[in-house]
C-alpha cells in the first residue's frame, strides 16, 4: 500500500476560520461511570470506527484499589496512552511493572490474555484506553505485550506515534497495518493538517486538554468522528489543546461480541472464550482472582 503522510510542521493562523472543512458526522461525550468517560464501545460508536471500537477516557485520583480489577480479553488489542500520573500494571504473559506520564501499554489479548492495573500515588492518573478490533489473521494469535517508556515513543512536530507512522517516525509497537493512532500537543492558535494514508477512511479526535476548531467545534472529553473518506484533517488549538487522533482501514468484518472480546466470527469468539476461562481457572488456583493488592507491578 502506498503511503501518503503530512508534514509534522503546524501552522500558525489568526482564527479558526477556514479550519478543514472534512464534515463531522457524530460528537459525543460518551457515558460517564465515575471517573470513567466511555466515548465508544463496540455496539455504538464502534461500528462507525472499527477497528476502534472501544474509548475510555479516565481521571483517576490516587487510590489503593486497581483501576478496572484483573480481567480479561481476546480478540482484540488494548492500547493505554498515559498522559498525567502513572499506574502499575501486570499481564498473564507474565509481565509486570510502571507506566509513566507519556509512556504506552499495548497489550494484544489474541487468543485471550488477563490484565490489571490501578494508579500510582502523586498526580491523578490521566489517560486514554483504547481497544482496536484485530484482523483475522491475529485475532487467535498468541498475547503479546510491550510497554513503551516515555522516551520511547517517536515524535516529529507536535505528534507523538503511538501506532503506525507520521513522516519519518515509526512506532515501535508490533501493531496491524493500516492504523494510526497519534496523541498531539498544540500551543494556542496553532494549526496542524494531516493527509491520512491511502485508504484511512476512518477517521476520529478525542480532546483531552483544551478545545479544537475543525469544520466545528470540539470540546474538551469530546470524541468526534469525521465522515469516511480520505479527505486531509486540519485542526486549530484553542488555548493549549491535546488530543488523540486514529486513523486506519475500515475493518471489513462484522464485530461479534462477547463481555471483553471482540471476534469477526462465532467460532472464533468461542474459542477466545474458551482460552480465557482456561486462563481465569488457573488464577483461580493460584489465589489470585479477586486479590485487590496496591501496586503487584511496583
Amino acid at each position: 500500500m502506498s503511503l501518503t503522510l503530512a508534514t509534522a510542521r503546524p501552522v500558525l493562523n489568526a482564527g479558526p476560520t477556514g479550519v478543514s472543512t472534512r464534515p463531522i458526522v457524530l460528537r459525543t461525550k460518551g457515558r460517564q461511570h465515575g471517573p470513567i468517560a466511555r466515548l465508544a464501545s463496540p455496539s455504538d460508536v464502534g461500528e462507525l470506527i472499527k477497528p476502534f471500537v472501544f474509548l475510555d477516557r479516565a481521571q483517576v485520583p490516587y487510590t489503593d484499589t486497581p483501576l478496572f480489577g484483573i480481567h480479561p480479553h481476546s480478540g482484540i488489542a488494548t492500547i493505554t496512552v498515559v498522559l498525567g500520573g502513572a499506574m502499575w500494571y501486570e499481564d498473564t504473559t507474565g509481565k509486570k511493572g510502571q507506566i509513566h506520564a507519556g509512556g504506552v501499554e499495548w497489550m494484544k489479548a489474541g487468543t485471550g490474555v488477563w490484565h490489571d492495573g490501578g494508579p500510582l500515588p502523586g498526580d491523578a492518573l490521566r489517560l486514554f484506553q483504547l481497544w482496536v478490533a484485530l484482523p483475522v489473521s491475529l485475532e487467535t494469535s498468541s498475547p503479546e505485550s510491550q510497554y513503551i517508556e516515555p522516551d520511547q515513543v517517536p515524535q516529529a512536530g507536535p505528534v507523538r506515534v503511538v501506532l503506525g507512522h507520521y513522516g519519518d517516525a515509526r512506532s515501535t509497537v508490533r501493531s496491524p497495518m493500516g492504523i494510526n493512532y497519534f496523541h498531539v500537543r498544540l500551543r494556542d492558535n496553532e494549526r496542524w493538517r494531516y493527509v491520512p494514508p491511502s485508504g484511512h477512511s476512518v477517521a476520529w479526535v478525542a480532546v483531552d486538554e483544551g478545545r479544537l476548531h475543525a469544520a466545528e467545534a470540539i470540546e474538551q472529553g469530546e470524541l468526534a468522528v469525521f465522515d469516511e473518506s480520505e479527505q486531509a484533517i486540519e485542526v486549530q488549538a484553542v488555548g493549549h489543546a491535546s488530543f488523540v487522533i486514529g486513523t486506519a482501514v475500515k475493518h471489513p468484518h462484522p464485530l461479534v461480541l462477547g463481555p471483553y472480546s471482540v471476534h469477526t466470527t462465532a467460532e472464533a469468539l468461542r474459542d477466545g472464550e474458551a482460552e480465557i476461562r482456561r486462563i481465569g481457572m488457573k488464577l483461580r488456583r493460584d489465589g489470585l482472582l479477586g486479590d485487590q493488592r496496591r501496586g503487584r507491578g511496583s
